[in-house]
């Protein structure tokens, strides 16, 4: 059994864009169960849906459909899968198919040589979360043809803001990028799906605002992919 396990939101696009990346993987493998869980706002309770697989006697891997590690990786997805017969992937990120589609959210958006760019994450105290979202900064940097940093003699620049959890917030980082530029600011959201931090990206003053990662046929068999290398690493 793949479960797979997302923070949860109020949001109706946001719900519809996570569901899409499990339909998504049950269309691939259509010998596979698979079921939604939640670590927070919307349920079942991710605990609850791997108790159940497991007292039915199916080993349960949880996907955590999250875009790095961090509380909910490391201690509530953690602590639904300390039964036997259950254990956790790895998130989805940091990966290149989450850059690939990030590049192709800032093409639709129109992005052009000339404008300044801000990679907008959800944000985490966990200094791994930190980590890995600067590697995904470097590598869509690398993707672009950029620098990460300002913008100088050498272009646009790329610059990490987060919505909560590490600094500097999305706002600061728009303003950072334009101060002294007069560059148009585009920011990708790295961000699996819409809700509540999306809304604060689009409130945070940046001339346009990419579409977040999700819906993405790409997103399924990369959690399918986190499914099969927790299996194998379990052998």
């Amino acid at each position: 059994m793949l479960v797979g396990c997302s923070h949860g939101t109020d949001d109706h696009d946001g719900r519809a864009a996570i569901r899409s990346i499990l339909a998504g993987v049950a269309a691939l493998r259509g010998d596979l169960d698979v079921r939604e869980a939640f670590v927070d706002v919307q349920t079942p309770e991710v605990a609850d849906v791997v108790a159940d697989a497991v007292a039915g006697g199916a080993p349960a891997v949880v996907v955590p459909l999250l875009l790095s590690v961090g509380f909910h990786v490391k201690v509530d997805v953690q602590a639904a899968v300390d039964v036997p017969g259950a254990r956790a992937a790895a998130p989805l990120g940091p990966d290149p198919t989450l850059v690939e589609i990030l590049v192709d959210r800032l093409d639709e958006a129109g992005l052009t040589a000339d404008d300044a760019v801000v990679l907008a994450a959800a944000g985490s105290t966990d200094p791994a979360a930190a980590l890995a979202v600067q590697e995904v900064a470097r590598r869509l940097a690398d993707a672009l043809g950029r620098h990460v940093g300002p913008p100088d003699e050498r272009g646009g620049g790329l610059v990490v803001g987060y919505g909560a959890g590490a600094s500097p917030r999305v706002p600061e980082a728009v303003e950072l990028v334009r101060a002294g530029s007069g560059r148009r600011v585009v920011v990708a959201s790295y961000l699996l799906a819409p809700g509540y931090f999306l809304d604060r990206v689009r409130e945070a003053g940046a001339d346009v605002v990419a579409a977040p990662l999700a819906p993405d046929p790409r997103l399924a068999h990369l959690a399918l992919r986190r499914f099969e290398e927790a299996l194998a690493a379990s052998a």
